[in-house]
């Protein structure tokens, strides 16, 4: 089947300085791997920015003011440790939650049955009225409720990047028509991820040793959060897609190979094929060795595209 595609250049232009693992080379190395595939189907869309008025169906609006305003005229600006603004950030942030958005859109009018964004800034990390983590907006959070606005009730995110999507989680935790569930190291960033953090009933979180196994991260991706998806029974899932598992990461330590996102990403459309049409929007989050990054994304995207 052929896959929705959605990434925009000027998503390069964010940029945190020399040496920040967060680069503009990311974003390369996903499109550049993907455009070199051969037989992937693609079908290349628009990529809008989101609207000040579908961030603020999850950031509070001084916060999305704040976010505006911060932006510098040259230079960096400091939000956090990990997180900063250049001139073209604000600008990519806005365009990465426009892709998801617009993905969501499409798949929610029939007009798409699976998306891929290949976008940065991340997302999963930003929390209601706080950047961080590299993150700035909460892309999934925000078109999980874009989805909701146009008629899918009940939405779910799978979350399989290395470090736990704290910021997806906040906006969620209180909303039992919304749905959670992240495979994370632990110990690690940004901390939380326990498995006691069950939210109303919505969440549920696999933290997975340093250096575990890869059966012991698929035995936990397959037995703890793929039963708890399908009893949620979702309208739309959303993944957000972070290849940092890889063995060859440099911020974890985990032993996962591309083949084991591949294995993930059929798990979710199981779960999506009998419950909700096959409907399946991805997200890339983080990943930070290019190679890994780009073969990954390609079995990713392949995985996605089946019937």
């Amino acid at each position: 089947m052929t896959l929705a595609y959605y990434t925009h250049p000027d998503m390069l232009e964010h940029r945190m300085g020399t040496g920040h693992p967060e680069s503009p080379e990311r974003l390369l190395a996903v499109t550049g791997a993907l455009d070199a595939a051969a037989g992937l189907k693609l079908d290349r869309r628009e990529t809008p920015e989101a609207a000040l008025a579908d961030l603020a169906r999850v950031h509070p609006q001084a916060y999305v003011e704040r976010m505006l305003a911060a932006s510098p005229e040259s230079g960096v600006r400091v939000l956090d440790a990990d997180t900063l603004l250049s001139l073209g950030s604000v600008r990519a942030a806005r365009l990465a939650a426009g892709a998801v958005v617009a993905a969501v859109e499409a798949v929610a009018a029939g007009e798409a049955e699976r998306a891929f964004c290949a976008i940065r800034p991340p997302g999963h990390h930003a929390e209601p009225d706080t950047a961080m983590g590299f993150c700035l907006f909460s892309n999934v959070a925000v078109a999980a409720r874009v989805a909701q606005a146009r008629g899918l009730a009940r939405v779910a995110v799978v979350d399989f990047d290395v470090h736990h999507g704290n910021g997806t989680q906040a906006a969620f935790e209180a909303d039992p028509s919304l749905f959670f569930a992240s495979i994370h190291q632990s110990p690690l960033y940004p901390g939380s991820g326990a498995e006691s953090e069950t939210g109303v009933g919505n969440l549920v979180n696999a933290p997975v040793p340093p250096h575990a196994a890869r059966e012991f991260w698929r035995s936990a991706f397959e037995k703890r959060l793929m039963p708890a998806l399908d009893a949620f029974a979702p309208d739309l899932i959303l993944i957000s897609a972070g290849f940092d598992a890889h063995r060859r990461d440099p911020l974890a330590h985990q032993s996962l190979e591309e083949d084991d996102f591949a294995f993930a990403t059929r798990a979710v459309l199981e779960v999506a094929r009998r419950r909700c049409g096959g409907r399946v929007v991805s997200s890339l989050e983080g990943g930070y060795d290019l190679e890994a990054l780009g073969r990954s994304a390609v079995a990713h995207a392949r995985a996605l595209q089946e019937r």
